[in-house]
């Protein structure tokens, strides 16, 4: 009895390693791919490095708006965000339009891309289908 336990807990660290890696793996190619797209259609206003415009754009870098729930991040990218936010302490009042024509693994790439560049590290992964649940 002792055995099979012994056998079914070293399987189960085992699944779990695996899997580790494959989540870690799609995390990776999701940045790879995000990057590019962010160069596309984002890098504009935010800038390529993140810091965005001083008193125009907020930036995206160590960005504690980055730190909000993912659904919120989600939704301002699909359905864009107006009125006063505030960054880092700072203030900022401009119009950034939904970019909503983008796929929804393009807009999960994007965000897992910046939640894990500039001195972004955030846990958790944005999945297309978290984007397409927030699209309905």
């Amino acid at each position: 009895m002792k055995k099979l336990i012994s056998s079914m807990a070293l399987l189960t660290l085992g699944v779990l390693a695996v899997s580790f890696q494959q989540d870690k793996a799609l995390l990776k190619e999701s940045i790879a791919r995000g990057k590019e797209v962010y160069g596309m259609y984002c890098q504009n206003c935010h800038m390529e490095d993140g810091k965005g415009q001083e008193g125009v754009f907020p930036p995206l870098a160590k960005s504690d708006f980055m730190q909000k729930p993912i659904a919120e991040l989600i939704n301002v990218v699909l359905k864009g965000q107006t009125g006063a936010i505030t960054v880092n302490g700072v203030s900022f009042n401009n119009i950034m339009p939904a970019q909503d024509y983008l796929t929804s693994e393009q807009i999960a790439d994007i965000l897992n891309y910046t939640r894990n560049s500039w001195g972004n590290r955030l846990k958790g992964m944005v999945t297309p289908e978290q984007v397409n649940h927030l699209r309905e």
